[in-house]
């Protein structure tokens, strides 16, 4: 895969836009789901796709090595997302509840995925980063750390607090 992305980005730089839709299709699924759980709501993951993949359109020429590509995207893809954080810290936004799932006594794996997934929304932005990236995406601790312009120590420091965070909100999830 890392090799037929890198194939695709000489293209993109050559000037084909085949080249460019290939890479889309290949990438919207993970794009997607990145904007997704680290933005607040459906319209807003949306817009940071559309941002991602614009960025990516503006500097895809000026990537020296194709093979980085996925470490790249991601790190498109942070960037962007501080930038739609930063927009949102700065108008003021409306307090929503927080959709926690119901206990039920008999969980199956559905009701799991769900309970992380609401974890996973409950966490500060950084912490559901770090996690999206490392474990939903399964980029490398030195690809996450590319990604995120981070040292690969702080990629371990930020992974370790996050699933400490994250134990802690499904542990208070099954009290509740």
């Amino acid at each position: 895969m890392q090799i037929e992305d890198a194939l695709l980005v000489v293209r993109c730089q050559l000037g084909e836009r085949d080249a460019f839709e290939a890479l889309i299709v290949r990438w919207a699924g993970p794009v997607a789901g990145y904007a997704r759980r680290v933005s607040e709501d459906s319209e807003a993951a949306a817009e940071l796709s559309q941002e991602i993949w614009v960025r990516v359109l503006r500097g895809i020429d000026r990537l020296k090595e194709p093979r980085c590509f996925r470490a790249w995207l991601f790190g498109i893809a942070h960037r962007a997302s501080i930038d739609a954080l930063r927009r949102r810290y700065k108008a003021p936004s409306p307090v929503h509840d927080l959709d926690l799932p119901e206990e039920d006594e008999s969980f199956d794996e559905q009701d799991d995925i769900e309970r992380m997934e609401a974890g996973l929304e409950r966490l500060p932005p950084v912490e559901r980063e770090i996690l999206t990236l490392f474990y939903l995406h399964e980029l490398t601790i030195e690809e996450t750390a590319a990604a995120l312009a981070v040292p690969a120590g702080t990629v371990k420091s930020r992974l370790h607090r996050a699933r400490r965070l994250l134990r802690r909100e499904l542990e208070m999830g099954d009290t509740l």
